[in-house]
């Protein structure tokens, strides 16, 4: 595997961080107190080709590959995970449908998303299901030619915001098989019986919109089953996890990065003992850490990332990656706020929203005892 970056890749990175420090520098804190986004900062990423990053040219998209999205995500997330996030998650699923969609779902669901003429979303934890994925309890019903659903969700990306979420729920809730029991469908958000609740006070990433939401006999056409099929939800999910997971692992290397890049700027600056803080061997020996922590990080994800762009979809390297680089990031965001001392404690310094956001990297798309889990299984096999 060469990792060595093409001409168009580097000029993506460019282009992403120029962007980032561009847009989301000066209105970060903003954003981040108000819990809110200002979605013209959208528009102008769409413009400039970083929303649905990976869709096809058949559908609109610029059709690149997760090795040009984890380059992407670490720019972002260096300069800020809230905004990082309400760029990335409108398109949150669009490899599955590409993956899995019928063409009319692809045509329908996929071409508004790189153009920011829809938002989408996807929902699959519950109040009581999280990271056990099999325990969820939404129920879509054969109906003649619809399904009726019923449930709730939570904690859902763009669940308020979203023209449709892509929806897991059982279908054959008393086929023997688990994992043969459950659908995704495509659920239109402003159809009869469907609500969303904004949740408020979140730790981090505040400038994204998260929401409860519920389902009351919510009506689709059979059309919105993903594939057509009953019973193939289990599998597209996961093959969809195994995506976001990456990102995040890229997610932890940015905003690892920027804890690195604040700890670096402050301890220069700062003086204690008639001597900068840099000047240590303890700070020095962590300010070291960091690095190769980042580093070994940066590596795993683009192995991960090169393999799925070339076919092989590496459950456990992927599931490694995410634990790891997640845990990385949140270790070098307590070590630089660490640094900070009293200054990092206070919302005048970057470091204290970088140590707020990073916290959510270990825990969605897959907790790092998920993630654990996964790894121990694929070795004891």
């Amino acid at each position: 595997m060469d990792f060595r970056l093409s001409k168009e890749q580097i000029d993506i990175k460019n282009a992403a961080r120029e962007f980032a420090v561009g847009e989301f520098s000066d209105r970060a804190q903003e954003f981040d107190r108000e819990e809110k986004f200002d979605f013209d900062i959208l528009k102008k990423a769409c413009e400039l080709g970083f929303v649905a990053v990976t869709v096809s040219e058949d559908y609109g998209g610029p059709g690149l590959g997760q090795f040009e999205v984890a380059l992407i995500q670490e720019e972002f997330w260096a300069v800020d995970g809230g905004i990082s996030v309400c760029i990335s998650s409108p398109s949150f699923g669009a490899e599955l449908i590409e993956k899995f969609g019928t063409e009319e779902q692809k045509i329908k669901y996929l071409s508004p998303l790189p153009v920011g003429e829809a938002i989408m979303g996807t929902a699959v934890t519950e109040p009581e299901a999280g990271s056990d994925v099999a325990a969820v309890l939404t129920t879509a019903v054969r109906d003649g030619d619809e399904y009726v659903i019923n449930g709730s969700k939570m904690f859902i990306t763009n669940g308020g915001i979203a023209d449709y979420l892509l929806l897991f729920c059982k279908t054959n809730p008393d086929l023997p098989k688990p994992h043969d029991r459950f659908s995704l469908f495509m659920v239109e958000t402003d159809r009869p019986g469907f609500e969303a609740n904004k949740i408020t006070g979140k730790l981090g990433v505040r400038a994204s919109h998260t929401a409860e939401v519920s389902f009351n006999n919510v009506r689709v056409p059979i059309s919105n089953l993903i594939g057509g099929k009953e019973g193939d939800g289990f599998k597209q999910i996961m093959y969809q996890f195994n995506i976001t997971r990456n990102r995040v692992s890229a997610a932890a290397v940015g905003i690892a990065r920027a804890a690195l890049e604040e700890a670096l700027a402050h301890t220069k600056k700062r003086r204690q003992f008639g001597q900068s803080l840099s000047s240590f061997q303890v700070n020095q020996f962590k300010l070291a850490e960091m690095a190769t922590w980042i580093r070994a990080s940066r590596n795993m994800v683009y192995e991960a990332a090169w393999l799925v762009d070339h076919g092989q979809v590496d459950h456990a390297l992927i599931a490694m990656t995410k634990w790891f680089s997640a845990e990385m990031a949140v270790r070098c965001a307590d070590e630089s706020l660490q640094m900070h001392g009293g200054y990092g404690y206070i919302d005048e310094y970057k470091i204290q929203r970088i140590y707020r956001d990073v916290k959510i990297l270990e825990i969605y798309e897959g907790t790092k005892e998920i993630e654990k889990i996964i790894v121990a299984r694929s070795l004891l096999r």
